[in-house]
């Protein structure tokens, strides 16, 4: 693809922002052919404008950012992704990796970086800011090892804790006992090394629903 001659997308819910993303993405040159500033509203101008880029924030009302990249993945939408956020926690990396989301960019990064990004996510080269460093990535990359260690059955309990249901809830519709649900949220805890305390599970499964739910 030459040169800017490609299509985007953006979502933000902070009207300023949006609007200072598209007068500097226009002014310099880049088609921008819609903007959001919802989820709901993002996906549904992802899915009929298809663009080649997607630059979304991941806090938006109605559905998250990568909530709308799993939906729009879920389509079958070739769109590339990359969301740009406030986030630099190492929770927010595991979930753009689990995704396989092509770039991840903070706000405070330059407009050259976002330039950089669209050229190397259309190119097929994965891309995250350059202020993430190497041990952010890295601790990524480890977390999402970590998932893979559980079994199927410790699969199935935690993406039901990941929807909200209490432990008698999981026991009734898996048709075991309280303490084999018990025991497995507790395996589940020591293999993800999650700090044990009232509801930690619970509280890790809801941040990360949207890694769990690719598990």
């Amino acid at each position: 693809m030459n040169d800017k001659n490609f299509t985007i997308v953006i979502a933000d819910d902070h009207p300023m922002l949006l609007s200072g993303l598209n007068e500097e993405l226009t002014r310099n040159g880049y088609n921008v052919i819609g903007q959001a500033n919802n989820g709901n509203k993002a996906l549904s101008l992802i899915l009929q404008l298809k663009p080649n880029i997607a630059l979304l924030d991941i806090d938006m009302p109605l559905m998250t950012g990568l909530e709308v990249i799993k939906a729009a993945k879920d389509n079958n939408c070739e769109t590339k992704f990359i969301i740009l956020s406030f986030h630099r926690e190492p929770e927010y990396v595991v979930q753009a990796k689990a995704l396989q989301i092509d770039g991840y960019l903070l706000k405070e990064d330059s407009f050259k970086e976002i330039g950089d990004c669209m050229e190397s996510v259309l190119n097929g080269r994965e891309y995250f800011s350059e202020s993430f460093d190497n041990d952010s990535l890295n601790t990524a990359s480890e977390e999402m090892k970590k998932l893979k260690t559980l079994t199927p059955s410790e699969i199935t309990i935690l993406k039901l804790i990941a929807s909200q249901k209490n432990t008698m809830e999981i026991a009734d519709e898996l048709c075991v006992s309280t303490r084999t649900v018990e025991k497995h949220r507790s395996n589940i805890i020591d293999k993800l090394l999650i700090e044990k305390g009232t509801n930690a599970l619970t509280n890790w499964a809801l941040i990360n629903r949207v890694v769990i739910s690719e598990i």
